[in-house]
C-alpha cells in the first residue's frame, strides 16, 4: 500500500502488489481509479468523507475486492467548500463519487441526466433532519432582531441555490413574508461568516456548521432554529457509467461508509475529535451535531420522506433557473445499498429514530435518562467522556456543583434540535416540577413566547439561569 500526497487537499493511495493477495502483481491497465469528492467542513458529510478517509475505511474494503478482483485501486480525495463545484468536477468527469447537500445533489442529477458518460444516480444519504434544521439563521449578538420579522428590508446572506436558501425561503413564509421583503446576498460560507461578524449583514442562512460555528465563536446567536417541516439532508451520488464498470467499487465504499456511520454512533467524542483535527473545526461543534441526539441522524438509506423532500425542491430550483428537469424516482438507485443491507433495508429505511441516544444515569437527579426530549449532556475539560442529564434543569445543577466544561448540550424547547446549553436563551417556569422548570430555547424569540404563555415564567440568560439552581 503506497499513499503519495498530491496537493492540499488532495490525496493519492495505490493498492498494488503486495495489497493484492495471491496475486503476482495488477497489469496497469488493471488498475481503477476511484476519485471521490466530499465537503470537510460540511460535518453531516463526514461517513462519506473525513471521518472513512481518518479511520482508512475505503481503503480497507477496497483491499478486500482486490483479493478477489485481482486489480489495483488508487484512491484520490478531493475537498471542496459546496456542492456545485463538486458537481462540476463530476460533470468534468473527474470526481466519480461524491456527498453533498439535498438541493446540489438535484442539481447534480438534473445536469448531468442528458450528459451520457457523465450521467449520476443518488445511491445513499448520509444524514438527515426530518424538521429542516440543519440549516439555520443567525443574527451579530448585539443584534435587536428576534425574529424573521426584525429582517425586513435588510441585507441577508445565504448561499444561493443552496438548501440553506431554500430553508431560507420556507422560513419566510411560514412568518408571513416573502424574499422580496429582505435583500437577499448570495455569499460562499466563508465569506458570509465574515460578513456576519463585521456586520455587514444583518443576518446570515446557512448550512451545518456554520450557523452553530458563529453561535460557538460568540459572533452570532440564532434567529430561526431552522425547523420548517421540511426534511433536509445530504447525500451520495456516483457515476453511473462508472459504477456499472466497476460495481465492486461502489460495494466497497458504501461498505465503508457504514462501517463509518457505526463507528461514529459507537465512539461519537472520539469521531467529534478525529474530524475535529482533519477539519481545524472545534470538536465541541462537530459533537454538537454528530453526538447522540445530535441535529444530524446518520442513516444511509434513502427514505420515502428524503425522496420526497428532493421533488418539493425542484419547482424552487427551476424558479432560481439552477434546473430544468429532474426524474427523482430514476435518479434514485437504492441497487447497492439493498446489496449491503440485504433483508434488513425496508427495515432500516423505515426507522427514523436516531440510533446514536443520550443514555445513561443522572447522578445529580439520581434517574435514568431516558427520554430524547429532555436529555442532555456535559463534556467536562480533561475527559474523554461526557456526563448525561436526564433533563436541562438537572444538567444546570450538575455544573452548578463546580467543575470545568468544555461545553453543555441541551435540546431547544420550541423545536426539539440539541444546542449548545452556555449559549441558550432560558426561561425559569415556576409551574413545572424542581427537576424541569428551567427550559432552554435556541431563540430569544422563542423563550419570550414562552414566557409570554405561561403566567410567573421569566427569560433568563445562561449565568442567571445558573445561579438561580445553585443552593443557597
Amino acid at each position: 500500500m503506497k499513499i503519495t500526497r498530491m496537493a492540499a487537499g488532495t490525496a493519492v493511495l495505490v493498492l498494488t502488489g503486495s495489497a493484492l493477495a495471491g496475486c503476482a502483481g495488477a497489469a496497469a491497465d488493471d488498475t481503477v481509479a476511484v476519485a471521490v469528492g466530499y465537503q470537510s467542513k460540511t460535518i453531516n458529510t463526514v461517513t462519506a468523507g473525513t471521518l472513512m478517509r481518518e479511520l482508512g475505511l475505503l481503503e480497507k474494503h477496497l483491499d478486500e475486492a482486490a483479493q478477489k478482483s485481482g486489480k489495483a485501486y488508487e484512491i484520490s480525495w478531493h475537498d471542496f467548500a459546496s456542492g456545485p463545484p463538486l458537481t462540476a468536477e463530476m460533470i468534468a468527469e473527474k470526481v466519480d463519487i461524491g456527498s453533498m447537500g439535498d438541493y446540489p445533489l438535484s442539481v447534480n442529477g438534473a445536469k448531468s441526466a442528458t450528459l451520457g458518460a457523465a450521467k449520476t444516480r443518488w445511491v445513499s444519504v448520509t444524514g438527515y433532519n426530518l424538521d429542516g434544521a440543519l440549516n439555520q439563521i443567525v443574527v451579530p449578538t448585539d443584534s435587536t432582531a428576534t425574529t424573521l420579522n426584525d429582517l425586513d428590508g435588510q441585507v441577508v446572506s445565504t448561499s444561493l441555490g443552496s438548501t440553506a436558501h431554500g430553508n431560507l425561503v420556507r422560513a419566510l413564509d411560514g412568518a408571513g413574508m416573502s424574499p422580496g421583503d429582505i435583500d437577499i446576498l448570495g455569499q460562499d460560507p466563508p465569506v458570509g461568516m465574515t460578513s456576519l461578524e463585521s456586520k455587514q449583514v444583518a443576518a446570515l442562512a446557512q448550512f451545518v456548521p456554520f450557523p452553530q460555528k458563529a453561535v460557538f465563536e460568540g459572533t452570532g446567536r440564532l434567529l430561526h432554529n431552522g425547523k420548517t417541516g421540511t426534511p433536509t439532508f445530504h447525500g451520495v451520488v456516483a457515476n453511473e457509467k462508472y459504477i456499472e464498470e466497476n460495481p465492486e467499487v461502489m460495494t466497497a465504499f458504501l461498505a465503508a461508509q457504514k462501517e463509518a456511520t457505526e463507528y461514529l454512533q459507537e465512539h461519537p467524542l472520539e469521531a467529534a475529535e478525529k474530524v475535529a483535527a482533519a477539519t481545524g473545526l472545534p470538536p465541541e461543534l462537530v459533537y454538537l451535531y454528530n453526538g447522540p441526539n445530535g441535529a444530524v441522524t446518520f442513516d444511509l438509506t434513502i427514505k420515502p420522506q428524503l425522496v420526497d423532500a428532493v421533488k418539493q425542491g425542484l419547482p424552487f430550483l427551476k424558479d432560481l433557473g439552477s434546473l430544468e428537469e429532474l426524474d427523482v424516482d430514476a435518479f434514485v438507485d437504492e441497487g447497492p445499498l439493498k446489496e449491503i443491507y440485504g433483508a434488513d433495508y425496508a427495515k432500516v429505511q423505515a426507522d427514523t429514530v436516531n440510533a446514536s441516544a443520550i443514555t445513561g444515569h443522572d447522578e445529580v437527579c439520581d434517574r435514568e435518562v431516558e427520554e430524547a426530549a429532555t436529555a442532555s449532556e456535559a463534556w467536562p475539560a480533561g475527559s474523554a467522556t461526557t456526563k448525561v442529564a436526564a433533563t436541562p434543569t438537572c444538567l444546570l445543577m450538575l455544573v452548578a456543583k463546580g467543575g470545568e466544561y468544555r461545553s453543555l448540550y441541551v435540546p431547544d424547547t420550541a423545536s426539539g434540535t440539541r444546542i449548545f446549553g452556555q449559549f441558550a436563551t432560558w426561561v425559569v417556569d415556576p409551574a413545572l416540577g424542581e427537576a424541569e422548570k428551567m427550559l432552554p430555547f435556541a431563540t430569544v424569540g422563542d423563550a419570550e413566547a414562552y414566557a409570554a404563555e405561561h403566567a410567573g415564567a421569566e427569560v433568563l440568560g445562561y449565568d442567571e439561569a445558573l445561579e438561580s439552581v445553585r443552593a443557597p
